[in-house]
């Protein structure tokens, strides 16, 4: 029986967002019976961290990328992509990645091979007089633009024009419990101690709460060169909340945390797609969050499963925020409406969606 090809195109399916969400694609397309699944890895290290499973065809440049000799490295992975697609031939092609897409696209100018593209990023985020001069040409070539959130169509479309959009979340993996799920008085966040996490207005927020029975988790570390945390640590020392807010640093186990809380905030003012929010939905925790772009108000039906707040609106945030921690029916209200609304973005539901893009 003849295959039907589909061929996934990405840099390297390295440790990292947009690799996570295309190695669940992959175990989920891999499932179908009658397609040949083939992924091309044409990136500077094209690295594999993410298992893949048996039966996925792997394309690789045989060549090393050389810095020293970038143009010409560059130009021998455009042909690479080219003559590696068109051998394939496959039904159609699907490119994760804002600064590869545009590359994905140029190799392939002249073929009639269908390529859908998905950005990964901040939808309103400026890649750079090139790139973005690049996307506004390139992008209409593109058989369909699959977007992570409704915000980020419109902008696509505002920035774009009328093409082909099609509007697909990150399929949310379920935090599942070991023994029985214990939630204390505890307020959790999860993310990067970068500044656009906005933690030190968490901070702020939780210390005029000023509920001693409640303890605040904030797990992740410092990234982006921008060494965040001693700041963090005075700003708790100053505000004599040693003790009761946690910084945890990065951890291996997030599960775990998510199953001993009650509650999740998250203060993040920019996003291209927020998958914390959907693990902590997932683990039946109500969410305060400012309504960011882009990506809560896809996943957080408010005051329903939590609650939006406008952006950087403190006073807000706190009322809402004070009310779960006082509230219990309310919490556990939220907490079961979360692991319903949540179940839209199983990797077999997002992956389903994926597919009928790629298949028409």
């Amino acid at each position: 029986m003849t295959k039907t090809k589909i061929c996934l195109v990405i840099p390297s399916l390295q440790a990292g967002g947009m690799e996570r969400v295309l190695s669940e694609l992959i175990n989920q397309f891999v499932q179908k019976e009658g397609l040949e699944i083939h992924l091309v890895l044409y990136g500077i290290k094209r690295d594999i961290f993410y298992p893949v499973p048996e039966g996925v065809i792997i394309h690789k440049p045989q060549f090393e990328f050389n810095n020293s000799t970038r143009l010409i490295s560059t130009i021998r992975t455009l042909f690479f992509l080219r003559k590696t697609i068109k051998n394939i031939n496959p039904v159609s092609v699907l490119s994760f990645g804002e600064l590869w897409n545009n590359f994905v696209l140029l190799s392939l100018i002249g073929t009639e091979i269908p390529v859908v593209v998905s950005d990964r990023c901040q939808p309103d985020k400026s890649l750079g007089i090139f790139h973005d001069f690049l996307r506004k040409r390139l992008y209409k070539r593109a058989s369909t633009i699959v977007c992570q959130t409704k915000t980020a169509k419109e902008i696509y479309q505002h920035n774009l024009g009328g093409l082909s959009y099609e509007v697909i979340g990150n399929p949310i993996r379920e935090v599942k419990s070991i023994g029985p799920i214990k939630n204390e008085n505890i307020v959790l966040s999860v993310g990067r101690l970068i500044a656009s996490k906005n933690f030190d207005q968490l901070i702020s927020i939780f210390a005029r709460v000023d509920d001693p029975d409640w303890k605040m988790v904030i797990v992740g570390d410092d990234a982006l060169n921008q060494k965040n945390r001693p700041q963090l640590e005075r700003q708790i020392k100053e505000l004599k909340l040693e003790g009761r807010v946690i910084l945890a640093g990065k951890q291996k186990d997030v599960d775990a945390y998510y199953n001993q809380a009650s509650i999740f905030a998250f203060t993040s003012s920019s996003e291209g797609f927020p998958n914390v929010v959907g693990e902590a939905m997932s683990a039946g925790l109500p969410v305060v969050a400012y309504d960011c772009v882009a990506g809560p108000t896809d996943l957080i039906s408010n005051k329903q499963t939590g609650f939006l707040i406008p952006l950087h609106d403190q006073k807000k945030f706190e009322e809402k925020l004070k009310l779960l921690m006082e509230n219990e029916v309310l919490r556990e209200e939220f907490a079961s409406n979360a692991k319903q609304k949540i179940k839209a973005f199983e990797a077999a539901a997002i992956s389903e969606q994926f597919l009928n893009v790629l298949m028409r």
